[in-house]
């Protein structure tokens, strides 16, 4: 589950909106906020960190390798123009995950093998990924071919396309809309997560 930290619901705090997915089965959740600064990530972070140990999830920092590291987070999640994994290793040492964003066959298949799990998309358009064009589903049956670590499918997936992103090879699975844009992000995480255990 990726979601950023301001709420697009005034009347839902982060900490009900965290306490609402994780307490709802949500077992990695990520800090995403492009543009934001360190300091607001640092705070926004510990109470991901909080509601994340509490509910024995995982939390991922996006993009930053040094807030990740600052906030004891479980990993880090980089994209291709990202600092690169292997010197991200080398910032956060071996304890840290580290993810890596794959939008193509080639990067798929050149992935960092210092990267500890991989995502591939975006599946479908999706306005968190302006500007980059779908995949299909053709990279989730690649990434089913050839892909030994853990890896997520990415991008548009909701309920209702899930189960031919399944059908495709997926077993984990990354959301953004299908939760946060809900009007019960609890209630979306259960029908989610009961779609993907059938």
């Amino acid at each position: 589950m990726v979601t950023g930290a301001r709420r697009p619901s005034p009347s839902e705090s982060l900490p009900e909106f965290l306490e609402a997915i994780l307490g709802a089965g949500v077992d990695l959740v990520q800090l995403r906020e492009k543009d934001a600064e360190a300091g607001d990530l640092l705070r926004w972070g510990a109470t991901f960190r909080e509601a994340a140990r509490r509910h024995g999830a995982l939390f991922v920092v996006n993009d930053r390798p040094d807030v990740a590291l600052a906030l004891g987070a479980d990993g880090v999640h980089l994209g291709q123009n990202d600092i690169p994994v292997d010197v991200a290793r080398r910032l956060v040492g071996p304890d840290v995950l580290i993810g890596l964003s794959t939008h193509d066959e080639a990067q798929l298949a050149t992935a960092s093998p210092e990267a500890d799990y991989v995502s591939a998309g975006p599946v479908y358009e999706t306005p968190t990924k302006a500007g980059r064009p779908a995949t299909g589903l053709g990279l989730v049956r690649v990434a089913a071919g050839i892909e030994r670590r853990p890896w997520f499918a990415i991008g548009g997936i909701d309920r209702d396309s899930l189960p031919a992103v399944m059908e495709a090879g997926a077993r984990r699975v990354v959301v953004v809309r299908a939760v946060t844009a809900a009007p019960d992000a609890g209630f979306a995480v259960r029908e989610l997560r009961s779609a993907l255990s059938a």
